[in-house]
């Protein structure tokens, strides 16, 4: 038997209790096949020398949004302006470059890092000389956009009617100020897509390099082909052109919106069904590429104070946020998604949100037994005891994102206040429980390194270096668990990925230092030197030796 590869001369983490370490790790057809004395006397085509360096199971991201992350490569990046006018000037460099009537999107954008006030519709008209421009925020869940963008949708000077579960912010006169989000952003959408695949594609294609460069082998994007987050009801299909074109570098599970679900008729027997065509449901495709859960949008962010919550927000009387839906309809439709065999996944960051998540996956166990995958709730902005056990008791995964703590902490707290912060972002509380903890990084909303996000997970320290509850930092161990193990398990791929171990797929990552040994505030200093896929090399491929 001829193996198609064996790290050598390496410290690898296998994740196997019986066996954690190994100095030699084997590959054949995408798989591991063994370890140390198990490769004795086999042949192999390539050969990686670790030199003594750590190997560890690939990073798994289990909730990130690819298009929109390789989209912002393309955008004007706003992520160190601090002032109106820095926005203004990179607006009009850009306006510089394009021909008239083109539009200007930017990304990296947080009002909470302005020093000054916020960009409105009127220096954006000046800067872009009446382009359009739109500035998505970074919390995805709000745009600011030109007086020219407001004229085409037509709310130039007035809103006869606020869309709902969104919002047009107007002045003191009634005049839009050039601020929408949530369920209104839709309405400017509706401008700029479809998106092509062409389009999608090279966004994929962007994303997926960074991802391998980050030691990144799988990732779950949140959110596809509807909603404010999709980009083209033909979606799905651009990860598949991508993939057939050898663009990705990465395994990608997709959640398709619930909105891009639909009624189909079948047999009477089988009763209509809110689902895709053909009956495709959660679980459909490959190691590869993969339908996941649907998303549901249940709020918003907490950013914007649009988050559900069960008490007003800090300094802010009479304002809890709100639900992006009819509660009724959104049940509805979530439940009959659930009977189609889909498994849910809800957006849900304030606690009344939560609650409202956590009833509907109830009634969906209840009705139609245990899912797919697990139902998951997506970013638990501030969550309560009660809730943690609900979850447990449910089988549900809670996907947090500690690196929004590193990123805008500070002003996750203004919102909410010193108390909520203690239930905010649990992390060692969900395992406390017995929950799964994947890692994940919601990325472009804040940075997405895993190394970054393991130390986030550690750390919990603000953009400023404050302790963001300390009763919820986990182990070194923990962390890289959740990034492995634990996003395999929240994705319904625990018996083939998260572990170097005989059978599961020869996903791997090649670091300089072992994140366990090294200074908890150096682990994302920490290079990644190379990242195999299924055993072959999708980053620093120069280390492999070819002769067999």
């Amino acid at each position: 038997m001829q193996l198609d590869l064996i790290v050598e001369n390496a410290r690898v983490v296998t994740g196997d209790p019986a066996r954690p370490a190994a100095s030699r790790l084997g590959v054949w057809q995408g798989l591991v096949v063994g370890v140390d004395e198990q490769l004795d006397g086999l042949a192999t085509r390539h050969r990686l020398d670790a030199r003594g360096t750590l190997v560890h199971a690939g990073f798994n991201d289990a909730h990130a949004h690819s298009v929109w992350f390789g989209q912002s490569r393309l955008d004007v990046d706003l992520e160190d302006a601090t002032t109106d006018e820095q926005i203004y000037d990179l607006v009009r460099e850009r306006a510089d470059e394009l021909t008239p009537g083109a539009w200007i999107t930017c990304a990296g954008y947080d009002p909470g890092h302005l020093t000054t006030r916020e960009p409105d519709r009127d220096g954006l008209d000046a800067a872009a000389r009446g382009r359009p421009v739109v500035i998505r925020h970074n919390t995805g869940h709000a745009f600011t956009v030109s007086g020219s963008v407001l004229q085409m949708i037509g709310m130039s000077e007035g809103v006869a009617q606020q869309p709902e579960g969104g919002r047009i912010h107007v002045d003191g006169g009634g005049r839009p100020t050039g601020l929408v989000e949530e369920t209104a952003m839709s309405l400017v959408q509706r401008l700029m897509q479809p998106e092509s695949q062409e389009h999608i594609g090279e966004c994929l294609r962007r994303a997926s390099a960074e991802y391998a460069a980050e030691g990144i082998t799988s990732v779950t994007d949140a959110g596809i082909a509807g909603g404010w987050i999709g980009h083209s009801p033909l979606e799905f299909a651009a990860y598949q052109r991508a993939r057939a074109a050898g663009h990705l570098k990465t395994r990608f599970q997709t959640m398709v919106t619930l909105d891009a679900l639909h009624p189909v008729e079948g047999h009477a027997d089988d009763g209509v069904l809110t689902t895709l065509d053909a009956g495709v449901r959660t679980g459909v495709g490959d190691e590869w590429l993969q339908i996941g859960p649907t998303k549901v949008f249940t709020d918003g962010s907490m950013l914007g104070a649009t988050a559900a919550m069960t008490e007003d927000y800090h300094h802010c009387a009479g304002e809890a946020g709100y639900l992006q839906q009819d509660p009724g309809e959104m049940r509805r439709t979530s439940l009959a998604a659930a009977a189609a065999g889909w498994s849910l996944a809800m957006h849900a960051i304030g606690d009344a949100a939560l609650d409202f998540s956590l009833e509907v996956i109830a009634e969906a166990r209840e009705r139609y037994g245990r899912p797919a995958m697990p139902h998951r709730v997506e970013h638990g902005g501030v969550v309560r005891d009660d809730q943690i056990a609900r979850m447990a008791e449910l089988e549900v995964v809670m996907a947090v994102q500690p690196n929004f703590i590193s990123a805008f902490g500070d002003s996750v707290e203004d919102r909410i206040g010193p108390e909520r912060k203690k239930l905010s972002y649990p992390a060692g509380r969900l395992l406390r429980a017995g929950m799964v903890l994947p890692g994940s990084s919601d990325r472009p909303v804040a940075g997405g390194r895993p190394l970054d996000v393991i130390q986030d997970f550690v750390l919990r320290l603000t953009e400023t270096g404050q302790v963001y509850g300390a009763h919820e930092r986990i182990t070194v161990e923990q962390a890289l668990r959740a990034y492995t193990v634990g996003s395999a398990q929240a994705t319904g791929w625990e018996a083939r990925k998260g572990r170097l171990v005989a059978g599961q797929l020869a996903d791997f990552v090649v670091l300089s230092d072992d994140p366990r040994e090294v200074s908890s505030d150096r682990i994302g200093a920490i290079e990644v030197l190379a990242t195999a896929v299924g055993g072959r090399l999708v980053h620093g491929e120069h280390l492999l030796d070819a002769r067999a």
